[in-house]
C-alpha cells in the first residue's frame, strides 16, 4: 500500500472518523501515517505514528522519523538526555500545519513540505477536512508536497 492507495480508500470516510482497526494496522506496516481533524481542536495522527495534538484555531505539528516531536515547554527541565534528544530531533523534523477554516468548503486543511496525498473527511455528505497521508520514510527528507 503507498500514500495514493490509502488516500482513495479514505475519500468520503464520514466524520467523525473511525478508521477500521484493519486498516489503521495495514497502514502501520506500510509505515503510513493518516492526519486529519477531530472537533474544532485536534489534529489526529493515524498509522505508522497514532497521536493528536491540541490546535484549537489551527497549529502546527513538528514530526520525524520517530513520530511527534514534543514541545520545547514540555520536556523536563531536569532531564538533561530528553534536551539532547529534542535537539536532535528537532533539527531534523518537518512541519504539518493545520489551517482552521482557512478554505472555503473546509474546517480543516493541512499544509507541508513532506510528499502527501489528501483525502477528503464529509460530514453528511458536506466536505469536512481535506486530510493527508504520508509515509514517514518521507518526513527525513521534507519531500515537496
Amino acid at each position: 500500500m503507498n500514500t495514493k492507495e490509502l488516500a482513495q480508500q479514505l475519500t468520503g470516510i464520514e466524520y467523525p472518523v473511525r478508521i477500521s482497526r484493519e486498516l489503521r494496522a495495514e497502514a502501520e506496516s506500510a509505515g503510513l501515517v493518516i492526519v486529519y481533524g477531530g472537533s474544532d481542536d485536534l489534529m489526529e495522527f493515524e498509522g505508522a505514528i497514532h497521536d493528536e495534538l491540541s490546535c484549537y484555531g489551527g497549529g502546527t505539528a513538528w514530526v520525524d522519523s520517530r513520530g511527534l516531536v514534543p514541545n520545547f515547554e514540555d520536556i523536563d527541565r531536569d532531564d538533561k538526555d530528553a534536551f539532547r534528544d529534542y535537539f536532535k530531533r528537532v533539527n531534523s523534523c518537518c512541519f504539518i500545519l493545520a489551517l482552521w477554516c482557512a478554505e472555503e468548503g473546509y474546517s480543516w486543511t493541512y499544509r507541508t513540505d513532506i510528499s502527501h496525498d489528501t483525502f477528503e473527511v464529509v460530514d453528511e455528505g458536506t466536505p469536512y477536512c481535506r486530510g493527508i497521508v504520508f509515509a514517514l520514510a518521507d518526513v527525513a527528507f521534507g519531500g515537496e508536497s
